[in-house]
C-alpha cells in the first residue's frame, strides 16, 4: 500500500491544482459547463461504455484464449476509433457556407480503418491458428 500513496498523492495534489485554477479563472472557464460536461462524461462511461465492453467480454468469453485477445483488442480499437470519429461522420459542426470545415468523406474513411481493424484481428487469429497447427504437427511426429 505504502508505494501507492505518492501516485495518488501526485493525483490528487493535481486534482486539486486544477480544481482551484477552475474556480479561481471562473469567468473564462465557467465551472457549471465543465461540471456537466465531467458528469456527462461519467455517466456515459457507466452507462453505456462500461455495458459495451462487458457484453464483448460476455460474448466472446468461450473462445480459447488465444483468439480471445485478438479478437477482444480488434473490437476495443474500433469502438475507440468509431467515438473518435463519430462527431466527423455525423457532420457536428459542419457549414454549409464554409466548405473547408469537415471536408471530407468522413463515413468512407471510417468504413475503411474499420475494416482494416478487422482485417489486422483476421490475420492475427490466422497467424496463431498457423502457429497451432504447426506446434501439433511437430508433437505428433
Amino acid at each position: 500500500m505504502r508505494g501507492r500513496l505518492i501516485p495518488y498523492g501526485a493525483g490528487a495534489t493535481l486534482i486539486g491544482v486544477g480544481g482551484v485554477g477552475l474556480l479561481r479563472d471562473a469567468a473564462d472557464t465557467h465551472p457549471a459547463g465543465w461540471l456537466l460536461w465531467f458528469a456527462g462524461a461519467a455517466l456515459v462511461h457507466d452507462l453505456l461504455l462500461a455495458p459495451l465492453v462487458l457484453c464483448v467480454v460476455l460474448l466472446t468469453g468461450r473462445l480459447s484464449a488465444s483468439y480471445r485477445r485478438p479478437i477482444r483488442a480488434s473490437l476495443v480499437l474500433a469502438a475507440s476509433v468509431s467515438a473518435v470519429a463519430l462527431p466527423m461522420v455525423l457532420g457536428l459542426g459542419r457549414r454549409a457556407g464554409d466548405p473547408s470545415r469537415l471536408p471530407q468523406a468522413y463515413g468512407v474513411h471510417l468504413a475503411v480503418i474499420l475494416g482494416l481493424i478487422g482485417l489486422g484481428g483476421a490475420v492475427a487469429v490466422a497467424l496463431h491458428s498457423v502457429r497451432l497447427r504447426r506446434r501439433r504437427s511437430r508433437r505428433s511426429r
